[in-house]
């Protein structure tokens, strides 16, 4: 069954050429676009002002990694081929050979985007878009089976769940550090 959704959606780019280049195009940024997103957020937040949007930073950072790293032992746990190793498609916009289960960049996109609904649904909403698109960009650049995708946005949701239910403290006392280095940096451009 994932093989046969992952080929109806694959089609579509192999028979509209445009769609895959257009999502191999959003691939190519997708990860630094959600790290300055995510970044940008800490910037947002006035110096000793609100620090919601400084935490929401924190957690996010947290997350992305923890969703990392989870995927990492899963695909020592299952080395699950890429898709077009296993049937052997001429694939014109993705070759890399490393495990395809979970996807990373779903995994880490989605604990992102989690971790900043849960400290703002507005902006979270603006992030479960763009991790949305570069979950979807995987599927349509026939990088991964459309379970790979799923999985990973699990990892990121449970990722996300675990940073900031279980280590809001450690966040916070991470945050506070940052703070001491980058508010008086920030302070003059708030004026």
């Amino acid at each position: 069954m994932d093989w046969r959704f992952y080929k109806s959606i694959y089609d579509v780019s192999l028979h509209h050429h445009w769609v895959g280049t257009v999502f191999s195009d959003i691939e190519k940024v997708s990860i630094p676009l959600m790290v300055v997103m995510t970044a940008a957020l800490w910037f947002f937040s006035r110096p000793g002002g609100d620090r919601k949007w400084k935490l929401a930073c924190g957690s996010a950072f947290a997350s992305a990694a923890l969703a990392y790293v989870a995927a990492f032992v899963i695909h020592h746990a299952w080395d699950r081929p890429r898709p077009y190793e296993s049937h052997h498609i001429s694939h014109p916009w993705s070759s890399t050979t490393d495990a395809s289960f979970p996807s990373d960049h779903a995994s880490v996109s989605y604990a992102i985007a989690f971790a900043v609904v849960a400290f703002d649904p507005i902006a979270g909403a603006i992030f479960l878009v763009v991790a949305t698109t570069i979950a979807v960009g995987r599927l349509f650049i026939g990088a991964h089976y459309p379970s790979d995708v799923g999985v990973g946005l699990v990892v990121g949701l449970l990722a996300a769940g675990v940073v900031v239910r279980l280590l809001p403290r450690f966040v916070s006392w991470v945050v506070s550090q940052v703070e001491r280095v980058s508010d008086p940096l920030v302070r003059p451009l708030w004026r």
